[in-house]
Formats: C-alpha cells, structure tokens, sequence
C-alpha cells in the first residue's frame, strides 16, 4: 500500500485527524501541512480512494517506518500458497551435464542428499544439446533416482524436452 506524505498529498482538500486520533474535519491542503509543520509532525494520507481524501498527522519519521514495516509484513505472507504447503518453499535447482564425470555425479548426489534428508525439495536438471544428447540426459536422471530412493521421492515423472530433461523430487 502507498504511503503519500506532506507534499506528496496533491488533493486541494483533505479530510484531517489529528496527532490523539482526533477528528479535526475537512481542511485544506495548505492549512494541513502548515499544522503539520507548526506541529513538528507529517501529514500523511494512506487512502486516495475517496474524497476527499483521508489525511492524519504523525510524529515525524512514524509513517515512513510503519509503512516500511507494512510493506515487509506483506512480503512475508505474500510467499505464495499454490503448492498447497502453509507457505511456499523454495526448489533447490541443481544441473548436471548429459556426459557428467563421474566425480562431478558424486558431488551433486551428496548435495542432492544432503538437501533431501534437510526436508527441502530438488529439481534436477540436465542440459542436453541436441537430439543425441537427449537419451544420455534422461539417462543421468534415471540413475540419479535410483542413487536418492531412500531419501527422496520424484514429484512428476521425468520431463524431456529438445534442451534437456527434469524432475523435482521431494524428501520422504
């Protein structure tokens, strides 16, 4: 929500409560700003839906805190509810290559475990670069689930497109 304040407030009209919560009625622009000046305060309007438009003063530097505060609240439980958890997670992406060195295979199966046994879900991905490559990738993940069947389970089955193949899995 937009937090407008002092000169910010463009209504030549502004309806006023004071700095105890008192209504103090319809006044203009200028003569609320200039109370908010003799008051050590901020004229600040949280609404421009009506008119005119709502408009209290506060100590100085108040609303620019609680609309920052606001604003962070919001962002919080604004994480996204679509997978049907309380909030949304984030997915951990690891990616692998069609021909991975052996090596390289083992450390992202232990990162993948070690994400898994933490209770957080891995989307694998392999990058494949053509038609040729396409039956390797898929190949990767396949042994890649076999090596995570005991700490992980695959969410969707193995998706193959002309660039690659994926699959999320979720911890047990």
């Amino acid at each position: 929500m937009a937090v407008f304040m002092n000169e910010q407030i463009k209504a030549s009209e502004v309806e006023l409560t004071g700095l105890k919560g008192e209504k103090l009625g319809i006044v203009s622009r200028v003569e609320a700003l200039a109370m908010a000046r003799s008051t050590g305060a901020d004229l600040v309007c949280t609404s421009l839906m009506s008119s005119p438009p709502p408009c209290s003063l506060m100590a100085k530097g108040k609303a620019k805190a609680a609309a920052q505060k606001e604003t962070a609240a919001a962002r919080k439980t604004d994480t996204g509810r679509a997978s049907g958890r309380a909030s949304k997670e984030k997915v951990k992406e690891l990616r692998f290559t069609a021909h991975i060195e052996e090596h390289d295979y083992d450390t992202k199966l232990r990162q993948a475990d070690k994400l898994l046994r933490s209770g957080k879900p891995v989307q694998c991905v392999v990058k494949a670069s053509g038609a040729k490559e396409a039956a390797a990738a898929k190949a990767v993940l396949e042994r890649l689930l076999t090596d995570l069947k005991e700490v992980g389970v695959k969410e969707t089955g193995i998706q193959s497109s002309g660039k690659g193949s994926q699959v999320k899995v979720n911890p047990r």
